[in-house]
């Protein structure tokens, strides 16, 4: 064996994922516009705007409207702090509360595991006080932060190599969000070189409510337009993108490579030297 390559559910090479902040009024929109297309959205919400929020357009989004229309879409919620305080300013006892209240109270309100995360204002962009990136993410990893999102982007096209340090490709107010829309559909994995041939992501984020400026509905349909419905792509929530990733790294083989067991609860894809095999939860196979 030389090469072996994940790949996304049904053997697909490229997968789209997105990121929404605030739990803002017009996520409502954008959830039902996106949908549409078949994509998927984590939404990132401060539990404390959205406590007591009345709705109904004016600011944030109630919690019962983020039940009863974003949650029953298939997008996942995620935290993004009691009171959307800067990471990188705060104390470790701050960060601890900010984001252990906001974990708490959307399980509670909402149900369910939540364990992705969204940094909020700047992240870790600037980190003062003493505070370094690896001790922030060690108190995220230990209020069971599976990931965290930064506000800096890569248009690389690549899975994360750190989680706690999350890049998307582009900001949806980007006046490149549309080429590199088309650049990423653009890459033919059998053009590439036999050792880069890794698995492609476009992941977008922003703020709903900038879709109400400068035509941005439109520019939103044309960006849905490009990456949705097709059926070469992947359509993934943040923590489903997590999830699949951290199963194909659990993956246990023999020695030389030959044997092939799963020991999660994921039926996982991936390519060995040109030739594509998937395995089943608690499946051993065998690479031929």
């Amino acid at each position: 064996m030389r090469y072996r390559f994940l790949r996304f559910p049904e053997g697909k090479f490229k997968a789209v994922t997105l990121s929404y902040d605030d739990g803002l009024n017009a996520d409502v929109r954008f959830a039902s516009t996106v949908s549409k297309y078949g994509m998927k959205a984590t939404f990132n919400v401060n539990y404390g705007f959205i406590k007591g929020a009345k709705g109904n357009g004016e600011g944030y989004l109630s919690a019962q409207e983020i039940k009863d229309k974003i949650i029953p879409l298939g997008h996942e919620i995620a935290i993004h702090g009691y009171n959307h305080r800067a990471v990188g300013i705060l104390r470790p006892t701050e960060i601890v509360g900010e984001f252990y209240e906001c974990r708490k109270s959307l399980e509670s309100e909402f149900g369910g595991i939540i364990r992705g995360m969204a940094y909020p204002d700047f992240g870790i962009k600037y980190l003062t006080g003493g505070r370094s990136y690896e001790e922030v993410k060690n108190i995220l990893i230990s209020l069971g932060v599976a990931y965290a999102r930064n506000t800096l982007t890569d248009s690389s096209f690549a899975l994360p190599t750190d989680w706690h340090d999350w890049r998307p490709t582009v900001h949806n107010t980007d006046s490149n969000v549309l080429e590199l829309a088309d650049s990423f559909l653009a890459v033919d994995e059998k053009k590439l070189y036999v050792a880069y041939r890794h698995p492609k992501l476009f992941y977008m984020w922003g703020h709903t409510t900038e879709f109400n400026r400068n035509n941005g509905w439109e520019l939103l349909d044309k960006i849905c337009e490009k990456l949705g419905n097709r059926e070469d792509v992947w359509y993934a929530t943040n923590i489903e993108i997590y999830n699949y990733v951290k199963a194909y790294e659990s993956l246990e083989f023999s020695l030389d490579s030959s044997v092939v067991y799963n020991p999660t609860v994921i039926t996982v894809w991936f390519l060995v030297d040109g030739k594509m095999y998937s395995i089943k939860p608690g499946e051993t196979i065998e690479i031929k």
